[in-house]
């Protein structure tokens, strides 16, 4: 498991999603990256019930699976104040949400997902994914992992380079948003500055970087805007807006 970043792609004017994510595959395979299946990662949210009446914030469970790990559930609880709790546990905790219904209630309305086709390419597996939101397309998400590196302060260099590369976009120097630096709470009571981008890796932060962006997603006014109002700042150069290469 190497870093992972998810970069949104914006999605040009009078073009599809089904379109330009079959443009960007055909320019992965001409660099020389090879097919390597299907994935999938979606999300539930549970809401707790009943809401408080104080007008204190309700908990919230983030239920998410990922295809690379598919005898994984992880699960992410917010206790509303934006404090969360990471868990990873077997499937047998789809089951045990489903028998908590007098606690916490589906919000299927919000249920999302981004599937696509899973390219290699040298040290790295490139994930072309269309986020959909109960059947209503939400944007073009791009996932990115270095397998020879994990700490990414090391590698983001080459990693926004090869984006860069095959996207056609320009991409921020700066780290991405979920691995900027955190003010966290040291156990002798002092706040201390953490810069994530030196942590070492792991499989729960492609699964919160997943849940932040599909966050995001969710918070669209209009669907089918595309990844323009997701993550960091990018501009398309002008050849490709109609991504006419191969």
């Amino acid at each position: 498991m190497g870093v992972t970043v998810l970069q949104p792609y914006p999605l040009p004017e009078g073009k599809s999603g089904a379109h330009i994510i079959d443009q960007l595959g055909k320019r992965l395979l001409s660099l020389g990256a090879t097919h390597a299946g299907q994935f999938l990662v979606d999300c539930e949210s549970f809401i707790s019930t009943p809401q408080p009446h104080n007008g204190a914030p309700g908990r919230a469970v983030h239920v998410l699976h990922n295809s690379e790990y598919p005898a994984s559930t992880f699960s992410i609880i917010d206790n509303g104040t934006g404090k969360q709790v990471a868990l990873v546990a077997d499937n047998i905790f789809d089951l045990l949400m489903l028998k908590m219904t007098n606690t916490f209630t589906s919000k299927k309305q919000t249920k999302i997902e981004s599937r696509g086709a899973r390219f290699e390419y040298g040290d790295f597996v490139i994930k072309l994914g269309s986020v959909t939101m109960m059947d209503h397309f939400k944007g073009i998400l791009v996932e990115i992992e270095y397998k020879s590196c994990v700490i990414l302060a090391y590698c983001w260099e080459m990693i926004r380079e090869v984006l860069q590369g095959f996207l056609g976009i320009s991409v921020s120097k700066d780290f991405p948003s979920y691995f900027a630096p955190q003010t966290i709470m040291t156990p002798m009571g002092q706040q201390q500055l953490h810069t994530k981008h030196n942590d070492i890796y792991e499989p729960m932060d492609t699964v919160k970087q997943y849940l932040e962006t599909f966050t995001n997603y969710r918070k669209q006014v209009h669907s089918g805007m595309g990844g323009n109002t997701v993550g960091q700042p990018m501009h398309m150069s002008p050849s490709m807006a109609g991504l006419s290469r191969p």
